[in-house]
């Protein structure tokens, strides 16, 4: 057995993120004479249906129980350190049609929690808390049902739990970095396995029916974003959707896909060249790829500041753009011009956990400086975050027109060593890191050109 399958036949930690949580509130000077109260995401049916909509478990409620049921409830009594989860009773008629749900039994053996009650015990529970007249709950009302009464208690407090649960999963423990390694290494097989199918497919939608395949044949039921199985000149469209279009005379696959296990995700994009080798000019492309990758690897340790490293990316970028012959001039006033983000838009990479883009990056998306527009993360990268590292170069005409047009931008750019390289589309490479003290950790090991 790995180290990673091992980790996980431990119960979810939800218990010391409760603490955790706690610790932020009181830490920003909130009354520790609290309850926070969390409920699971309700059962949706699907419109003019009498099916339930496919179901994904709220994050706040998982961080601090772990239980992806439907319909649940929590409760984490601040000063008495106690943990309860609300779950469905028995409902004989839904029994006939999907068998009997967990008992209490069962959820406490399974839960790190302290207690299970049923889910209409919530309010009598509630009521429990309130004599204390400095009683405070913590709650996001958005995600308080009708039916909930928090009248027993001194104080509402509905502005801080969500930021508190957000910065504090930005640093990952044991647990979670290895259920992100796992959703990796289910990955890996199903990158693997659409790698195959590309020399006998004749359509994206091919290399999507596989990795989606292979990651539920592995214990991955659920995919961490929509798979991204671009070919030729679509793989300029960053978040290319489609995943359905014909692969005769195109040149290469850009696959960005990621399974989701246990509620935490993987995020990999992998580039390749459908005829298995790559012409001249994608092969330079993916080199400068390649060398934005590694060389930003280079400078990954607890703290670096995340804007450093990408602008690190940019310059590998204006460098080996000028070397290729399609920059040319100055390669600062390259730089200060922002140049290279007409090849190069999006941001290096962003926080992963529970959500692909995950939470506490502090995004600016108003920074009027377009090389930091769409960066998810700002400032400094903690110990213990995991985070993608994913350069890119792109040749789409939407980006790099208006450029072209404009005098005083397009004289860095040779159009005439441009235009052969439109056909490439683009090539990015994605890998999750994990950040120590001293360094990072690669959690993905998917096999590279």
């Amino acid at each position: 057995m790995s180290v990673t399958d091992t980790t996980l036949k431990a119960k979810y930690p939800a218990k010391a993120h409760c603490r955790r949580v706690a610790k932020y509130l009181t830490d920003a000077g909130l009354s520790r004479d609290g309850v926070i109260y969390l409920e699971a995401q309700k059962t949706h049916m699907v419109e003019d249906d009498d099916q339930a909509m496919p179901f994904r478990q709220r994050r706040y409620f998982f961080y601090l129980s772990g239980c992806k049921l439907p319909d649940a409830y929590l409760t984490y009594n601040i000063p008495q350190d106690i943990l309860t989860l609300f779950i469905p009773p028995v409902d004989p008629d839904s029994v006939i049609w999907a068998g009997l749900p967990e008992s209490k039994e069962e959820a406490l053996q399974k839960y790190d929690v302290d207690q299970v009650l049923y889910s209409n015990e919530v309010n009598a529970a509630l009521a429990a808390y309130g004599p204390s007249q400095s009683t405070t709950v913590y709650a996001i009302p958005e995600q308080v049902s009708e039916h909930i009464t928090f009248l027993p208690f001194a104080d509402t407090e509905f502005s801080s739990l969500r930021t508190a649960i957000d910065e504090c999963r930005v640093v990952k423990d044991s647990y979670e970095v290895a259920l992100i390694r796992k959703a990796n290494e289910i990955s890996t097989l199903a990158h693997i396995e659409a790698a195959k199918v590309v020399r006998t497919a004749t359509n994206e939608q091919e290399l999507y029916g596989a990795f989606v395949g292979t990651c539920i044949s592995n214990g991955a039921h659920e995919q961490a974003y929509h798979s991204i199985c671009a070919s030729g000149t679509s793989c300029s469209t960053l978040h290319y959707i489609r995943n359905d279009q014909p692969l005769r005379e195109r040149l290469n696959i850009l696959l960005d896909a990621g399974a989701e296990y246990e509620c935490y995700c993987a995020d990999i994009t992998r580039t390749f060249p459908i005829s298995g080798t790559f012409n001249p000019e994608s092969q330079t492309i993916y080199a400068i790829v390649d060398e934005m990758q590694l060389s930003c690897f280079k400078l990954l340790r607890a703290n670096v500041r995340w804007e450093d490293v990408h602008e690190h990316a940019h310059w590998v970028a204006i460098r080996g753009l000028k070397k290729a012959g399609i920059l040319v001039g100055d390669e600062q006033e390259i730089f200060d011009k922002r140049v290279s983000v007409a090849f190069f838009p999006h941001g290096l990479g962003h926080y992963l956990g529970m959500d692909t883009h995950d939470t506490g990056g502090h995004a600016k998306y108003d920074d009027p400086d377009t090389m930091f527009k769409y960066l998810r993360v700002r400032g400094n990268v903690p110990a213990g975050a995991v985070i993608t590292v994913e350069p890119g170069i792109y040749f789409c005409n939407f980006i790099l027109d208006p450029v072209l047009e404009d005098p005083e931008l397009s004289k860095y750019i040779d159009k005439a060593v441009l235009d052969r390289y439109w056909a490439v589309g683009g090539v990015r490479i994605e890998d999750d890191v994990h950040i120590t003290p001293d360094g990072y950790e690669n959690l993905t090991d998917t096999p590279k050109l």
